[in-house]
């Protein structure tokens, strides 16, 4: 059974933490409100991830994820984590109602999980896709799967995101801008400077990043958590 679900009375249920109204606070499309999908863990544990922190979740049949979210009644339904993607069985089930009813699906992923992308990419509209740099993580190196997880990505709308703090390093940043260029150098790439404990840090050489990746690329971009500076989720 996949990572993620739980089998009861042969309906796959996911975990998810919280589905709730607020403002996109990342990437490009920051200030648009959106329905958030958060689902319960990841196979992948940054060193400064804030959802560590998150305990608890319930568990949600297709049935009662549709009632969720037209409740909400926004068109972007943004799924995030987490990692989204443990639940491909389950968005399996739900992407096409969703569809059908006009909503916008939005994907926030760790960039890593080709095959599971692969099952629901047809359901998708817009795809947010991180980079890990190791030097940031405090994790190994995904390089590799991250190059072949975008060369799909890019059949919808896709950007890519990394976070940066004072470890990083101009190597890592190089390494990812590459793996964009090769693909295609139009594609938006955005530096997140890291936030702990809800407060963004100044990160010293955002700048040697940004002419780094500007070197290689069209579309770069430094954009902290919005949503961090408006104090909401």
């Amino acid at each position: 059974m996949p990572a993620g679900f739980v089998q009861k009375d042969s309906v796959v249920k996911a975990k998810i933490v919280e589905i709730f109204s607020s403002i996109q606070g990342e990437g490009l499309y920051v200030g648009q409100v959106q329905t958030f999908v958060r689902f319960y863990g990841c196979n992948i544990k940054c060193g400064f991830c804030d959802e560590l922190r998150k305990a608890g979740f319930e568990e949600y049949s297709a049935q009662e994820f549709m009632s969720a979210i037209l409740k909400e009644n926004n068109r972007v339904v943004s799924f995030t984590g987490g990692e989204p993607l443990l639940y491909a069985g389950f968005l399996k089930k739900v992407l096409p109602e969703l569809k059908r009813k006009g909503f916008i699906a939005y994907l926030e992923t760790n960039g890593i999980l080709k095959n599971k992308l692969l099952k629901i990419i047809d359901f998708l509209d817009i795809i947010s896709m991180d980079i890990k740099l190791p030097s940031s993580t405090g994790c190994r190196a995904y390089w590799k799967a991250h190059a072949d997880f975008l060369k799909e990505a890019v059949k919808k709308k896709a950007f890519v995101k990394s976070v940066i703090t004072n470890k990083t390093t101009l190597s890592d940043i190089r390494k990812a801008a590459s793996i964009i260029e090769k693909i295609d150098k139009a594609i938006f790439f955005i530096l997140q400077p890291v936030t702990i404990n809800n407060k963004i840090q100044k990160i010293t050489e955002a700048r040697k990043f940004l002419d780094t990746a500007n070197s290689a690329l069209d579309n770069v971009r430094f954009i902290p958590q919005v949503h961090k500076i408006l104090g909401i989720r």
